[in-house]
């Protein structure tokens, strides 16, 4: 591990070194890679945020996270379930080929296709079809006023270039697949891939020929990988590079007090909690044998009121975290801060519950962590099974790399007993976000792509195909604070906190820090 972080730092510096003084080269880091250059290869906000600086959607989010044009000038509803949208004339790929309805239509039905880790947005689809050269109608089978949110984050790519290429379906990460999309990339958006380098570097440059008028003023960006956290915070501080997206709360405090960096900090969109598998009659890492625990909901009680959070908020996340009892946090439609009340910290009664549910001396489970996804993940997970060990729950933690981690828990077998995720619904800024993403049931209504657990309760499915399509706010409201109540009272999940939202850089970066996390490079100017 040594070796490879002396390398990274060496390739960093070389890399400032090589660049004339006058050049407006922005280099910044991260914990973990970009896990794909395919824009639908994955449902997560890291890979989301880099390919839109090349891929762009239908409609973006500007610097306060509403909804403005980007190719399409114009969209709404022709009828309560038909979309229209009509296209930017003018738009040209980074190639020089026109941009067109063909390839809207071809971009929507891919990230509705096998492969795409984006079929969540599509639920409500019927059918995509060309409405003209430059306009798209999409047609749903039940009136969904949170369409065009969804698609916001559905990046355009060209019908053309992928069938030349032979990526007409996005490569299946969670099958460790690859084709050219998965290296490769050509979009309309502010930047275009000029090297790509996995888990080491990735670079872009400017589209000169970007339909929009430029806001930035980098003439290349220099994406690192650096995943030792010493190492990263050393090469910011150092000046080798420019700006750190993961910053770890042991070294905030060391950056906002150096001369030459300063850090951007506010509540973050995104709620890290633990899952269960509800599904499985036996669990596939434990030592219980012909039963599933977590099917007892005195044991997920037992485990929830087990996790002291304030000791995670102190100790592990340095204060950088605020608890949550809900799978939203506050700043999301739908958030009910009544409802937001997490049951009493309580060994003891834990202990009561499980030796009620037929667990006296508690039992072995393993618990699958991401080391490079959350901040600290890895630390709070051993948090998790130290707290568990109090209450004779013996817990086995593997904590791998992200794209391991997530190839593992998000494929089709859904291979864990007990796992972290985090969420932020960034589509929609919308709590139904989260009920269909992941608490709704799957497979057989298409809902619930990422309620990795299985979980299963028929009346919040009910009210949340409820809450979709009802456009009374009252009644939704309402509707949606029922919903809160039930999966929260049924211990479906542990929320765990909102994290906090970090990024550390040199003291002549000036950038936008978007509440959801997103960067888009296309606000980044060098001082």
């Amino acid at each position: 591990m040594r070796l490879i972080n002396l390398v990274t730092a060496s390739a960093l510096a070389l890399a400032a070194a090589s660049m004339p003084a006058s050049a407006k080269t922005f280099k910044w880091a991260n914990d973990g890679d970009v896990s794909s250059m395919d824009p639908f290869a994955r449902n997560e906000t890291f890979l989301l945020t880099f390919m839109s600086n090349i891929y762009e959607p239908l409609v973006r989010r500007d610097r306060n996270l509403k909804l403005e044009p980007a190719l399409a000038v114009k969209w709404g509803q022709a009828s309560p379930t038909v979309w229209r949208f009509d296209l930017r004339p003018g738009v040209k790929f980074s190639d020089g080929s026109p941009f067109t309805a063909d390839d809207a239509v071809f971009s929507l039905t891919r990230a509705n296709s096998q492969g795409s880790n984006m079929t969540g947005y599509f639920v409500s689809v019927k059918e995509i079809r060309k409405a003209g050269d430059l306009a798209v109608e999409v047609e749903t089978k039940y009136p969904d006023p949170l369409l065009d949110q969804k698609f916001a984050a559905l990046g355009m790519m060209s019908k053309a270039w992928a069938e030349k290429n032979n990526a007409q379906q996005s490569a299946d990460l969670t099958k460790m697949q690859e084709n050219f999309a998965t290296r490769n990339a050509m979009g309309t958006g502010p930047f275009v891939l000029s090297g790509r380098e996995p888990d080491v570097r990735t670079t872009l440059k400017p589209n000169a020929g970007w339909w929009d008028k430029p806001e930035h003023n980098l003439t290349e960006v220099i994406f690192s990988r650096v995943a030792n956290d010493a190492t990263r915070v050393a090469a910011l501080l150092s000046g080798e590079i420019d700006m750190i997206y993961t910053v770890p709360p042991q070294d905030t405090e060391r950056l906002k007090n150096a001369a030459t960096t300063k850090v951007l900090e506010g509540p973050e969109t995104r709620v890290v909690y633990l899952g269960f598998d509800h599904l499985r009659p036996e669990l596939l890492h434990s030592n219980v044998k012909g039963k599933n625990p977590f099917k007892d909901k005195r044991v997920r009680e037992a485990f929830y009121r087990a996790i002291d959070v304030e000791s995670i908020r102190t100790k592990v996340m340095r204060g950088q975290a605020t608890p949550v009892a809900l799978m939203v946090a506050p700043g999301i439609n739908g958030y009910a801060k009544e409802l937001d009340v997490r049951p009493k910290y309580d060994p003891a009664l834990s202990r009561k519950l499980l030796a009620e549910a037929g667990y006296p001396e508690g039992f072995e489970v393993q618990m699958d962590c991401p080391n490079d996804r959350y901040v600290n993940d890895e630390k709070i997970c051993q948090a998790v099974v130290a707290m568990l060990a109090r209450i004779n729950i013996r817990v086995f933690l593997l904590a791998q790399t992200r794209t391991r981690y997530f190839a593992q828990i998000l494929g089709p077998a859904y291979n864990t007993s007990f796992f972290m995720l985090g969420w932020s619904p960034a589509a929609t800024y919308d709590t139904h976000n989260p009920f269909e993403q992941l608490i709704q049931s799957r497979p057989e209504r298409g809902k619930g792509l990422f309620n990795v657990g299985g979980y299963s309760n028929k009346a919040f499915d009910a009210l949340a195909d409820k809450i979709e399509v009802e456009t009374d706010k009252a009644k939704r409201d309402a509707m949606i604070k029922e919903a809160h109540r039930l999966y929260r009272d049924d211990f479906a999940y542990i929320p765990l906190h909102q994290q906090a939202l970090v990024w550390a850089m040199k003291r002549n970066v000036d950038l936008v820090q978007p509440a959801d996390n997103s960067f888009p490079l296309r606000f980044v100017n060098l001082k």
